[in-house]
């Protein structure tokens, strides 16, 4: 299927993303080799802007399971992306890459509070944005905050970066006869419960006709390839 030449994007990356082969924190290898993949995106001329979620270093809703008060657990789970994004912050400008990191939740010694305009003036200024702390609510996830920073910043795409090349039928390291697919509409997702996005995530996105795309980040050039329309993924849109 040949996809359109996206220019404004925003990346969402899952904790995980950033412990490697480990089973915990960051691993400076992975976010190594993450920063890399972006920087090379990003000299292709492209514009981009990150979400980075905290479940390497402490997940809010398997907290709040165990006892945690829910908003508490929630905060800290903001507290995890805020080290993500600085660690991500680290790696991309040793890789050459200008950035910016900006918190919802106000942290005036490591970061700029979110501010929507500049943020804009940094991506068109060819800064990476990297959104921390999630949308600062509790109960929302860094998927909402994702798509919620993607329609502020007027972004062509949404991209999801996980360890498979889209959305299946299953999940297809369980499942061998699971099957990948092309495309699908955004109620589909929701009506199957498909596990894109949380709901709230994907519900926000059709009003502002932003594509989902769905592909494996940990694939070595793959980024680039999938934000020039090339590569194996799953759109969501319509």
């Amino acid at each position: 299927m040949t996809r359109p030449r996206f220019n404004r994007i925003l990346l969402k990356l899952s904790g995980e993303a950033l412990m490697g082969s480990g089973q915990f924190g960051i691993d400076p290898d992975a976010v190594a080799g993450l920063a890399g993949e972006i920087a090379t995106a990003k000299g292709q001329g492209h514009e981009l802007c990150l979400v980075v979620g905290g479940g390497n270093i402490f997940r809010g809703m398997a907290a709040a399971a165990k006892g945690f008060d829910r908003a508490s657990a929630d905060y800290m789970g903001m507290l995890a992306t805020v080290m993500n994004a600085l660690a991500l912050q680290n790696a991309l400008e040793r890789a050459g890459v200008d950035t910016r990191v900006q918190s919802a939740i106000p942290m005036a010694s490591v970061s700029e509070p979110y501010i929507r305009r500049r943020a804009l003036r940094h991506i068109e200024k060819g800064r990476i944005v990297l959104f921390a702390a999630g949308t600062g609510n509790p109960y929302f996830t860094t998927d909402t905050a994702a798509a919620l920073r993607a329609a502020e910043m007027g972004c062509d795409a949404l991209f999801k970066g996980t360890s498979v090349d889209g959305v299946y039928t299953a999940d297809p390291k369980k499942d061998k006869a699971a099957t990948r697919f092309e495309t699908l509409s955004y109620n589909k997702v929701l009506g199957d419960d498909l596990k894109v996005m949380d709901a709230a995530a994907v519900a926000l996105i059709p009003d502002n006709a932003i594509p989902i795309l769905v592909f494996n980040v940990r694939q070595p050039g793959n980024l680039a390839q999938e934000i020039e329309g090339r590569g194996t993924a799953t759109i969501v849109q319509g």
